[in-house]
């Protein structure tokens, strides 16, 4: 992955506001990167600055690994969860 692509990733997902999510796909797309992985890879590996945990799954779930802290920070702007399942009608940003 290129250093743009990386920075456009990067302020993307800065850009969404608090109260709201997006998916690793809307991320992908608006970046214009060629999979959603690459988002993931982004935070995994350099987005311990960024709200990372307004990234979700396409199905509006967190992954296995990080649901219950990511579902704490989401409540704590005031993203509510069904379960573990975010509603993507109510909460998307799309940029």
């Amino acid at each position: 992955m290129n250093e743009e692509l990386h920075e456009r990733i990067r302020d993307l997902v800065r850009a969404i506001p608090p109260g709201h999510v997006s998916t690793y796909g809307d991320i992908a797309a608006m970046a214009g990167a060629s999979t959603p992985r690459l988002v993931g890879r982004v935070l995994r590996e350099d987005g311990h600055d960024l709200p990372w945990h307004r990234v979700l799954r396409a199905t509006g779930v967190p992954a296995p690994h990080i649901v219950r802290r990511q579902l704490e920070l989401l409540r704590a702007e005031g993203v509510l969860a069904d379960g573990d399942r975010v509603d993507l009608r109510r909460y998307r940003w799309s940029g």
